[in-house]
């Protein structure tokens, strides 16, 4: 017996199911099917169609003499079925040690090979496996420990659950008893309409399309009635567990077509920690296809084409277009954060620094090829297909994949100058960017030169100036 949703219509799926039914059929099964809608809706009906498929069954069993699927089949006669399941149980929770010795024909891993390799390092996995496969995995491997087979009594150095993406459901409200449905903003009292899940493929943000929800379900709700706010059809909206009997899943397949692989990797990432849970939103996925946009066109003009630059070969071709300050300290700023945040999972915060440090070199209007490629290594992880295309195209030979991580440099990140609010009798009047190695005397003189503060000291010689190093200046009239 099978239930489940809209899934098996699939043309593709269809072809799949005939063959395994088939299958079954020729080994002596009897498949029955039901969708959720008629488990949810109809039990009844679906629970006598199940009690006359088995009677159905015993009879022929009755007929042919034997209540076993399997009478004959097969050279000799009957055949032997396997029903335990523990050789199947058990090998999946230890195949991590047959990994470090496969090929091993005397013992399932040589204590020599499993003491160089020790644990697994790190164990992702949802909160589902924690029964299914964590929970055994730990115990086998306390046996095999006991039996002085392996050196460690747990199997993995570190665990992390990653979060579900949750669907973003939608559902339009049937007054009971009718065919009218009423907009969600007119509802106050649900307890009088019927909650209907509807497909959120035809559902722009809140608003429903009418007549693709006319056509839903082969025209079951083509004569429907609609109570409309301002002319629009709201849906309610509520956070669950992404399925298709809730309508509410998504076509990666879809979403790769539209924005690219690297805009939907990148945005699962940026919607939130990996270990929580987070609702999906497939209009937030445009911010992320749009910072991916602004990344090539630090390679690349619409019009001109190519715009990235390399150093020239003499000093002077290369007046002005050696790396700056600027530009490397927000390279190195950046190889900082994305080293710390990728080593703790904080993938969503490690886009956001990408984020950061590509609105900044755009800035800068930095193009140079010294600080691009350094970016793209970083960014190959989390945006391999963009960041191998712009690679291949600054002329470097081989993949992004083989280059050497940048490597962080602590000096380019120490602040040589600051940018002081500059006060006229406690106002802040101007900034100013001063060397941090300036002592009193020396700031004095700056602050004097300046024309800003000469405008408010008309002529006059200030009172006194007060200098709070690495805070503020305040000129006293």
């Amino acid at each position: 017996m099978e239930i489940d949703g809209e899934y098996h219509n699939d043309d593709e799926q269809k072809i799949f199911d005939q063959g395994r039914q088939g299958w079954l059929e020729e080994a002596g099964f009897t498949m029955i099917r039901f969708t959720n809608d008629q488990v949810n809706n109809n039990l009844h009906t679906v629970l006598k169609d199940m009690e006359q498929a088995l009677l159905n069954k015993e009879t022929v069993a009755e007929e042919a003499g034997s209540g076993s699927p399997l009478p004959g089949r097969g050279a000799g006669g009957e055949v032997k079925r396997e029903t335990s399941t523990m050789p199947g149980y058990a090998g999946s929770s230890w195949y991590f040690l047959r990994y470090m010795d496969p090929h091993n024909t005397q013992t399932f891993c040589d204590r020599n090979v499993s003491d160089y390799w020790n644990q697994v390092d790190l164990y992702i996995g949802g909160t589902e496996h924690a029964v299914g496969h964590l929970l055994y995995s730990r115990m086998w491997t306390k046996v095999l420990y006991d039996l002085g087979m392996i050196g460690f009594e747990e199997p993995f150095k570190k665990l992390l659950n990653q979060g579900m993406i949750q669907g973003s459901s939608r559902f339009v409200f049937r007054e009971s008893g009718t065919n009218k449905f009423h907009s969600h903003d007119l509802i106050s009292d649900e307890s009088k309409f019927d909650k209907i899940h509807v497909d959120v493929n035809m559902v722009d943000g809140v608003e429903l399309n009418i007549d693709e929800f006319r056509k839903w379900k082969k025209g079951e709700f083509g004569d429907a009635e609609f109570i409309l706010a301002d002319g629009k059809y709201i849906c309610g909206v509520e956070t669950e567990k992404m399925s298709k009997s809730k309508y509410n899943t998504v076509n990666p397949d879809e979403l790769c077509e539209k924005y690219g692989a690297d805009t939907f990797r990148m945005y699962e990432m940026f919607l939130g920690p990996v270990e929580a849970s987070k609702p999906w939103d497939t209009k937030g996925i445009e911010g992320v296809h749009r910072f991916l946009r602004k990344l090539w066109r630090l390679f690349n003009d619409d019009v001109k084409g190519p715009i990235w630059t390399t150093a020239a070969p003499s000093p002077l071709e290369r007046a002005g277009a050696e790396v700056t300050d600027a530009e490397l300290k927000v390279l190195h700023r950046t190889i900082k954060k994305i080293e710390e945040d990728t080593e703790r999972f904080s993938f969503n915060t490690a886009v956001s620094t990408f984020m950061i440090c590509v609105n900044e070199l755009a800035d800068l209007k930095c193009h140079k090829k010294e600080v691009l490629e350094q970016l793209l290594i970083l960014l190959t992880p989390y945006a391999p297909h963009i960041s191998e295309e712009l690679w291949t195209q600054l002329g470097n030979e081989g993949s992004v994949l083989n280059a050497s991580y940048p490597a962080f440099d602590p000096a380019l990140l120490v602040e040589s100058t600051k940018e002081y609010p500059v006060s006229i009798n406690g106002k802040m009047r101007t900034n100013m960017e001063l060397s941090l190695d300036l002592d009193q005397k020396q700031v004095e003189e700056l602050v004097l030169q300046n024309e800003i503060v000469q405008k408010w000291l008309d002529g006059k010689l200030p009172q006194k100036i007060i200098f709070v190093k690495n805070k503020m200046i305040n000129v006293v009239i």
